[in-house]
């Protein structure tokens, strides 16, 4: 038995996978070993990786999920150990088929997602779509195309919605969103279930102090930023934030476009004897470095849940962060961290300066919101989200079951 009923068959279909890291591939691995972890059995059909390399993992909790790989392609524009899935028929499909899932459970919109929804169809069973990602916040990508794709992408995720079961969205007002979308006639059900992170085994990393590989003395404040560097994560804010700070130094851990531009920012006067750029990093290495500093700085407005700002509060590392969807799921603000208003655009950075600032000049203040982030983690874990997670597979099975055959 797992939980409230008999162990689960559910499969997951993802668009990309590890070894590329990123929030969605991270949260896909830690629903598919977390499922394991309670009992059920997992089948993971995701983008077989280049090279036909390990996946390796992003460190989720549980046992390795069986794979059915689909035939995969690295697309011109995207970074390095990106891959989708080539839409042709496979023996991955067979091998779904033939896995008889409770639960079909969909990890992207597109051509993964229409799959997940044949596959859901042909075997009569729920459909789940967890919505990782605020897709118009990315649509600066497309240049001139932008206002037309914008508007594409909003169509189409409206009706794929309406055909689940049920969507997952990982924050409260991605949540709310969805909700008022949704056409009136669906009956989709949209709940909120934040992906958990792995509090204990966080707990157990040892610290990596940036300041020694850094070239920093000893003692000196250090804020961390962690994660992909683009034009929607906002990191030229933080930088302008910490620029603002005396004595306040930045490590940044990540890669992406960004990058070079970043790089000029922080070469000048008021942060180049401050700043450092650590690059991509392993994600363990990356957390210990997280976990070695006094202060986690995020500016993004387009986290669906921000799942590195629940990595950094389980890490004991008070968050400075705007107040943001996503983001006011985790950070308690004046508890374990400080949210600092978004709007209006003029004068953020200013305003997460003067947060920072606070905290550099009261390290008993700092101390005390690190200790209240520790031990709050909790409630931030995975198998208390995975629990979520199969009662919603429970609660749409039993309303299948007893719904009247159809006409």
């Amino acid at each position: 038995m797992s939980g409230n009923g008999p162990p689960l068959r559910i499969a997951i279909l993802a668009e990309t996978y590890l070894p590329y890291l990123s929030g969605v591939t991270v949260s896909t691995e830690a629903l598919a070993r977390g499922l394991g972890a309670a009992g059920h059995d997992v089948l993971l059909v995701a983008p077989r990786p280049g090279g036909d390399a390990a996946p390796g993992t992003a460190g989720a909790v549980g046992p390795e999920p069986a794979y059915a790989w689909l035939p995969s392609m690295a697309l011109p524009i995207a970074p390095p150990g990106y891959r989708v899935p080539v839409p042709i028929p496979g023996g991955a499909w067979r091998a779904a088929r033939a896995f008889r899932p409770d639960v079909v459970h969909a990890q992207s919109p597109f051509t993964s997602g229409l799959a997940a929804r044949r596959l859901a169809r042909r075997l009569g069973v729920p459909l789940v779509f967890t919505h990782h990602t605020r897709f118009g916040d990315y649509a600066h990508y497309l240049g001139p195309l932008a206002r037309p794709g914008g508007a594409a992408a909003g169509s189409w995720l409206r009706a794929f919605w309406a055909g689940c079961d049920a969507v997952v969205a990982p924050g409260t007002d991605l949540g709310r969103e969805i909700q008022a979308r949704l056409p009136a006639s669906a009956r989709t059900v949209v709940r909120v279930i934040p992906t958990g992170v792995d509090a204990d085994g966080i707990r157990t990393l040892t610290a990596r102090d940036p300041r020694v590989e850094a070239g920093w003395r000893t003692g000196v404040p250090v804020a961390i930023a962690l994660g992909r560097l683009a034009p929607e994560k906002c990191v030229d804010d933080v930088l302008e934030a910490v620029a603002g700070v005396a004595g306040l130094h930045l490590a940044i851990v990540g890669d992406g476009p960004s990058t070079d531009g970043l790089r000029r920012r922080a070469a000048e006067p008021d942060l180049a004897e401050r700043t450092w750029f650590a690059g991509r990093r392993p994600r363990p290495e990356a957390l210990a470095l997280l976990a070695g500093s006094d202060l986690f700085v995020v500016a993004s407005r387009t986290e669906t849940q921000g799942l590195v700002v629940a990595e950094a509060l389980a890490s004991g590392v008070p968050v400075v962060a705007l107040d943001a969807p996503g983001v006011r799921d985790a950070v308690r603000d004046g508890i374990d961290g400080i949210l600092v208003p978004a709007d209006p655009l003029a004068g953020r950075a200013g305003r997460m300066a003067a947060a920072l600032r606070g905290l550099v000049a009261d390290p008993d203040r700092r101390r005390a919101l690190a200790a209240a982030a520790e031990a709050g983690a909790e409630r931030l874990a995975q198998p208390a989200r995975i629990a979520e997670v199969v009662a919603l597979y429970r609660e749409l099975i039993a309303r299948r079951s007893s719904a009247p055959p159809s006409a």
